[in-house]
């Protein structure tokens, strides 16, 4: 397949809101596909690179938007593969100039509806639409599979792309060869917001309430080659955490899988910044030194296998009933079952107080649904707001092409001028897209001047949920948002009514707080 045809179709996905009918352009395409060329063109199609970012920072990619473009498509999925291979091997003194020439000499041969998908592939921008759950579903059109049957082998790969081959190649047959395995990492199963704890008991009438920690997700495994500990997208941090490889490694049960979270903790029990769980999460060097510093700790709140026995399928409570049994209670994260809501109401209430992020309730019946985000579990979360002012927006990309949505936020400073903090493109609908897009230009600084950013007159304040201010080098005043999101403009404010630094340097110290239950919290 030429690459053209993979960059048409990524693009027609982009430009239409339809899920029908992004998945039928998407199993056309898969179908279209030789067999060497689907996990390429699926993990493309899903805007992820299968070995990794290529080095390159968005500068480097963005410029080769000037290499004049090829008048006719000659370039195949395959070459466009290999080509990037090449690129990826380079190594050594010299090497970003031979990465940039390498990637130059690719524009060149690709037409420009090519160079526009490699541009966006490169840099992470590829946001058309193609998401795990659509893709499933067209994976499974194109091999005319049962949906379920490919939801639940991507859960088992981790991936899309080895699924869709399997599901292309060899259908229903293929897709059973994905089974649980030990040191074989699964996705996640994922929660979806919900507002307060008595739309968790009216969703799930009895549920199990665990508190919602803001740590480093970790699947857990143990068997006849050790422990091994992976990352929330797969990868082996074991070497980075000897504590808890340590922890794992003395309990009795001699096969384990087990889910949950790694955090750092205060000396009192509260959790520490994010920030300083991942600082540690993943280090590959002076592992001990760091160790002494910010010990990490384990919470558990799941069990996929155990004693030779899988439990994707059995039912939470019996999950946990096993967990319980096989994890001394100390690295277990704090439960409740009730149908109480004053009973859980006060859960909450002690998990705040303890300094975690909330509640999830999960029904007691749902098995393990790796890697899908769904209704059996929930996520109750108090974020905090600031009323910050527009400094710039950037020009969309996908489906939002032709509105300004990438939202440059900041806080008053003491000279009356404005600190960034941050951006977000998030919360954001089509109908206050459209609304802000006109509101921006009209406050743009240099209408003419063209450009990806449009810095604009600080006028419009909006009020921005966030999960918590972590500190940062790229922004002058050493804070930034994390999980910013739009909540509402507020036209009753003007940039002097937006708080100040004072403000956020006091939430950020745990002196202050604007709190509200938001049912977006990532």
């Amino acid at each position: 397949m030429k690459l053209g045809e993979l960059a048409r179709v990524s693009e027609a996905v982009a430009a239409t809101s339809s899920r029908t009918e992004k998945i039928g352009l998407l199993a056309e395409c898969l179908r279209a596909l030789a067999p060497d060329e689907r996990e390429t063109g699926v993990a493309w199609l899903a805007g992820v690179l299968p070995e990794g970012r290529l080095g390159l920072g968005p500068a480097a990619v963005h410029a080769l938007r000037g290499v004049p473009p090829a008048a006719a498509p000659t370039l195949g999925v395959r070459d466009a593969r290999e080509a990037l291979a090449r690129l990826r091997e380079v190594s050594g003194k010299g090497s970003a100039a031979r990465r940039q020439a390498l990637l130059a000499e690719l524009a060149g041969r690709a037409t420009e509806v090519e160079q526009r998908f490699l541009a966006r592939l490169l840099v992470g921008e590829l946001r058309q639409g193609a998401l795990e759950g659509v893709m499933s579903d067209a994976i499974a059109a194109a091999a005319r599979v049962p949906a379920a049957a490919v939801r639940k082998a991507v859960m088992l790969a981790g991936a899309l792309a080895p699924v869709a081959s399997a599901a292309l190649d060899r259908g229903v047959a293929g897709l059973a060869e994905f089974k649980l395995r030990l040191y074989d990492p699964v996705g996640p199963m994922l929660a979806t917001p919900t507002e307060d704890v008595a739309s968790a008991l009216g969703a799930l009438e009895t549920a199990a309430f665990e508190y919602k920690l803001d740590g480093a997700r970790a699947q857990v495994h143990k068997g006849p080659e050790g422990v091994r500990i992976y990352s929330r997208t797969g990868r082996d941090v074991t070497d980075s955490l000897p504590e808890i490889e340590g922890a794992v490694a003395r309990l009795p049960a001699e096969s384990l899988i087990l889910d949950g979270e790694v955090l750092a903790l205060e000396r009192d029990g509260r959790p520490k910044a994010f920030q300083e769980t991942m600082r540690r999460f993943g280090r590959k060097l002076e592992i001990d030194d760091a160790r002494s510093e910010v010990p990490l700790s384990l919470f558990c709140f799941d069990c996929l296998h155990a004693q030779g026995e899988d439990l994707l399928d059995a039912p939470t409570e019996t999950r946990c009933a096993r967990l319980a049994e096989l994890v001394p209670r100390e690295l277990l994260v704090p439960r409740l079952v009730t149908s109480d809501r004053a009973a859980a109401e006060a859960f909450l209430g002690e998990a705040l107080a303890r300094g975690h992020e909330g509640l999830m309730a999960k029904s007691l019946s749902s098995p393990y649904e790796a890697g899908r985000r769904g209704a059996s579990w929930l996520k109750i979360k108090v974020a905090h707001t600031l009323d910050l002012v527009v400094l710039a927006a950037e020009w969309g990309n996908g489906r939002r092409r032709g509105w300004l949505s990438n939202l440059h936020l900041g806080a008053r400073d003491e000279q009356g001028g404005f600190v960034m903090l941050g951006k977000t493109f998030k919360g954001l609908t089509d109908e206050t897209l459209a609304w802000q897009t006109e509101a921006l230009k009209r406050l743009a600084i240099d209408p003419e001047a063209g450009g990806y950013v449009v810095p604009v007159r600080p006028e419009l304040v909006v009020e921005v949920a966030f999960n918590e201010l972590q500190a940062s080098r790229r922004y002058p005043g050493g804070l930034a948002l994390r999980f910013a999101r739009v909540v509402r403009y507020r036209p009753d404010k003007t940039a002097a009514d937006a708080d100040s630094m004072d403000t956020v340097r006091a939430i950020a110290a745990g002196r202050g707080y604007h709190v509200r239950r938001d049912p977006s919290a990532s």
